[in-house]
């Protein structure tokens, strides 16, 4: 484990020492996009932070390479060098997305290029553990399609949600998290060496995340970019597929006892199927209803639009940061939901914990609409979004309230029109002076 740490902590430092000097880099190449209609951010700001993310993952990988314990996953398996050199591709294509705007279709081409050449390196699905089926083999053509399909959707879906400062990060971080814990879990307490590339590449993965959030929490400083975006789907796709096919369940030694008690301690074989879709559940949702959203008004399923999660719950009235921790949570349930099942299936209490921390996700979806109003004795007390409109009218205007002019009123000074209320639902009334 504590090498497990400190590789994560170096990719961290590096991808957060790097970020200061790319953003100048950035500016000084003219990687700063004109604002368009469906950005949130107000000012332009730079891309290509994915730039340090590559070499926080590069460091990572080098460290590793140089630990005891760490160094038998590069002499044992490719599955390292498979990723560096898919990354590599995928950075590279999202560098020049960044700065050329470059078209969705050579993108799609890109994304599946970096896959195939995963593939050809070893990083491929071989079976899938099917509940009440067992082992199903895969052919090369079928695991080589599967593997490029699960790389696209998980690149693409990160991509989509990458809409507001430190959104796809944070909730990459957390599902990198879950990844950890669940791998590290197969690693260690099963004994099997092959969920230990899966290990490492979500320990760097969270390293990445987490030293390029503090630049890139609201307000963002950089933004990640296609180069970024792309390469954390990537890495996260390569922890799905190489803790999902190419682990043998039966090295597990579950099957054993009475058929109720198999069933229970066999989650762990089937949870790798679950788990890689939970930690893409809410962007692969927001994924497909795009998509469904631009074919129903005949646009092109690639055509950028503001209908995306994040830009609906700034519509109903949440703040930017609220936004952010919105997604978060619910990235957070999921995926430590589908952990916790997978550790202690039999548990009812973990069912009814994800039951009620779901109705407290909703609750917060709807607090924006909800506005408490303070009672008249706490009106002088609370902000004034609070208040009663009759409160602030007799506070704000009191000559209007008695039918008189209050003495001493400037003459210069006249009522002014109410503004609507605002993304928070505060309103400005009263009067202001003339200057």
């Amino acid at each position: 484990m504590r090498e497990y740490l400190l590789t994560l902590c170096i990719t961290a430092a590096v991808t957060y020492l790097l970020t200061g000097p790319v953003r100048k880099f950035a500016i000084v190449a003219g990687a700063m996009p004109e604002i368009r209609a469906r950005d949130v951010h107000r000012e332009p700001t730079p891309r290509l932070g994915g730039i340090a993310m590559f070499f926080g993952l590069c460091a990572g990988l080098l460290v590793a390479d140089h630990l005891t314990n760490l160094n038998a996953v590069f002499s044992n398996s490719n599955e390292p060098r498979a990723l560096l050199s898919g990354a590599a591709l995928i950075w590279l294509i999202g560098v020049l997305d960044d700065k050329f705007e470059i078209d969705a279709l050579i993108k799609l081409g890109g994304q599946m290029i970096a896959a195939g050449v995963m593939v050809v390196q070893g990083l491929t699905i071989l079976w899938l553990p099917i509940p009440g089926v067992g082992l199903f083999a895969l052919t090369q053509w079928q695991g080589t399609l599967l593997t490029v399909a699960l790389v696209v959707i998980t690149i693409n879906a990160v991509n989509f949600v990458d809409g507001l400062d430190g959104l796809a990060a944070g909730m990459v971080c957390i599902a990198s998290a879950a990844f950890f814990m669940y791998a590290y879990r197969i690693w260690y307490g099963y004994g099997l060496e092959a969920a230990a590339p899966a290990t490492l590449f979500a320990a760097i993965l969270m390293g990445m995340c987490l030293g390029f959030l503090p630049h890139n929490m609201h307000p963002a400083r950089i933004f990640m970019g296609d180069s970024g975006s792309m390469l954390i789907g990537l890495v996260l796709a390569a922890g799905a597929i190489s803790i999902t096919g190419q682990i043998d369940p039966d090295a597990m030694n579950l099957f054993s006892g009475s058929e109720r008690n198999t069933v229970h301690q066999t989650v762990p074989v089937y949870i790798p199927l679950l788990l890689p879709l939970t930690i893409i559940a809410v962007p692969a949702a927001d994924l497909v209803l795009a998509i469904v959203r631009r074919t129903w008004r005949g646009q092109s399923p690639f055509a950028a639009d503001r209908g995306h999660l994040h830009h609906r719950l700034l519509e109903i009235g949440h703040s930017h940061s609220r936004a952010v921790l919105i997604m978060y949570f619910w990235s957070a349930l999921i995926a430590f939901g589908a952990l916790a099942y997978s550790v202690n299936s039999a548990s009812m209490w973990i069912v009814l914990g994800i039951v009620a921390l779901s109705a407290v996700g909703l609750v917060l979806l709807l607090l924006p609409r909800f506005r408490p109003r303070a009672p008249r004795w706490a009106q002088r007390i609370v902000p004034p979004r609070y208040r009663r409109r009759k409160y602030l009218a007799s506070a704000e205007c009191p000559e209007e309230t008695d039918g008189t002019a209050g003495a001493g009123t400037e003459p210069d000074v006249e009522p002014r029109t109410p503004v609507a209320a605002g993304a928070h639902g505060a309103s400005a009334l009263g009067i202001r002076g003339r200057r």
